[in-house]
């Protein structure tokens, strides 16, 4: 699949670029995306929740009735699950949602991923691009250039490039990221997605 190179005036070069078939060509597996996703958002999950159970309510630990004969559930204390007021039984923790996850499983789902959106003609290919200066309107033109600027844009660098990051921050909807930040989630949630040309190298070397 080939797909023609753009500047950010939104003006075709006439260059064209190859999109590696076994990265963006692939049959893509559902299950792979499920799960990283599923690992991104409970990565996200801060896991401070807790409630108190019985030994840490400060309540009475008298013994409210008989032990038999009362004709209703065994309880002993106020403190006791069954009570209203008592405590919470088997209640959150504060924890880690982390999971493990294989490495080959999360290349595939950002293979995966890569590949339904070349399905969707949702990939656009720009020359590497640099702004002078911090400037929302520089992107904000880019992204009207690009016929972009009503969808979902997810912009991948190649390294980190302050100006830029800078400059599509204060916009909804925009996200810029470096390869290292490529992941299942943020390609599926985006609509489009703008690769440079040595971001789209970096994520064949990675990738394959």
């Amino acid at each position: 699949m080939e797909l023609s190179i753009y500047n950010i005036q939104g003006e075709d070069t006439g260059r064209k670029i190859a999109l590696e078939s076994s990265v963006f060509g692939i049959e893509p597996n559902d299950h792979a995306i499920y799960l990283d996703v599923k690992q991104f958002m409970a990565n996200q999950r801060q896991g401070t929740h807790k409630s108190k159970e019985r030994s840490e309510i400060s309540g009475s630990t008298r013994k409210l009735g008989r032990q038999k004969g009362g004709g209703g559930a065994r309880r002993g204390d106020i403190n006791s699950p069954v009570l209203v007021g008592g405590a919470r039984v088997f209640g959150p923790k504060p924890r880690d949602y982390w999971f493990k996850l294989n490495k080959k499983v999360k290349t595939l789902a950002r293979k995966s991923a890569l590949s339904y959106k070349a399905q969707n003609d949702a990939i656009i290919v720009v020359e590497d691009f640099t702004f002078e200066a911090p400037k929302t309107k520089d992107f904000v033109a880019m992204t009207k250039n690009l016929k972009v600027s009503d969808k979902k844009l997810l912009v991948i660098l190649p390294e980190a490039n302050k100006n830029v990051y800078l400059s599509a921050r204060n916009i909804e909807g925009a996200n810029v990221q470096t390869i290292s930040g490529l992941n299942t989630y943020r390609v599926l949630n985006a609509g489009v997605v703008v690769l440079t040309e040595n971001s789209l190298k970096a994520i064949d070397n990675i990738l394959i």
